[in-house]
């Protein structure tokens, strides 16, 4: 499990040869930033932040096999941003994705080895598969949200 746990820790917020996690991705990022989009349909850092927060406790209650565990949000996967979405509900966002990484963090590091062979609730993969695939998808969301950091600032230029 340690070595689960060190890669769930390093996609978040670890200092990794890959570049940014998730977590660093968000530092200094403000309410226009998370709210600007590439084009119509396209996602904003606003919403992946959701996103990611979505998945976290998705992937908890698969591994604690809890079907009691709700999203503080209604919705799932990809959510409407909030009515006003001013600073304060931006950085409310942002820190339910912390809460959401904690969470998760809590239940991977005392997760039973013996149980990551088996398949997770509601999946068709193992535990270990659902842990090492949130890490992913913390990285690829990381490199998703520095793409569209470097876009604003170069279409803004």
């Amino acid at each position: 499990m340690p070595h689960l746990l060190a890669l769930y820790d390093q996609a978040f917020d670890r200092a990794a040869w890959h570049g940014t996690p998730l977590w660093g991705s968000l530092r200094g990022v403000r309410v226009a930033e998370a709210l600007w989009r590439p084009g119509r349909g396209r996602h904003n850092v606003w919403e992946i932040v959701l996103h990611t927060a979505y998945w976290k406790y998705i992937v908890r209650r698969r591994l604690l096999r809890d079907p009691e565990l709700s999203f503080p949000r209604p919705g799932s996967n990809w959510f409407p941003l909030p009515p006003r979405p001013d600073e304060r509900a931006w950085r409310r966002d942002v820190a339910l994705l912390k809460k959401e990484h904690l969470l998760l963090r809590s239940v991977i590091a005392r997760f039973p080895a013996s149980r990551l062979g088996a398949r997770a609730w509601r999946s068709r993969w193992t535990n270990a598969a659902t842990i090492y695939g949130i890490a992913s998808h913390d990285l690829y969301h990381a490199g998703q949200i520095q793409l569209l950091k470097r876009l604003r600032r170069r279409g803004a230029a």
